[in-house]
């Protein structure tokens, strides 16, 4: 069982950065792929980057060069730098567990609030 809890939203200007970070609870976080994801009201959630236990990264091109993905496996901790904001990227982030084996097994945060304003 993997826990995740998300924090570092909040308001922020156009142009502007924040840093997301994910404390996970559970064994074998290092073998887990994690990622983060976003939603706004009345669509997908979608994926935005991915980090894998070998520390590749897969980013969504809307976020490619502003967004970087990093871990911290002695921390169990994910996070994502966010620069260079514009108010598209407003949505709720959520962070994934991706936990590998017999039975692939997805968990997810609790989800928090990033709103840029123009």
């Amino acid at each position: 069982q993997v826990q995740l809890v998300e924090s570092g939203g909040g308001l922020v200007q156009a142009g502007g950065s924040l840093r997301l970070s994910c404390a996970a609870s559970g064994r074998n976080f290092g073998s887990n792929y994690m990622g983060w994801y976003r939603q706004v009201p009345g669509k997908q959630r979608e994926l935005v980057a991915t980090i894998t236990s070998g520390d590749s990264t897969n980013y969504a091109d809307s976020v490619k060069g502003r967004f970087t993905i990093s871990r911290d496996n002695a921390k169990k901790a994910v996070y994502l730098q966010m620069n260079s904001l514009k108010p598209e990227d407003t949505a709720v982030y959520y962070c994934n567990a991706r936990v590998l084996g017999f039975v692939i097994k997805d968990y997810w945060g609790q989800g928090t609030q990033v709103t840029v304003s123009s």
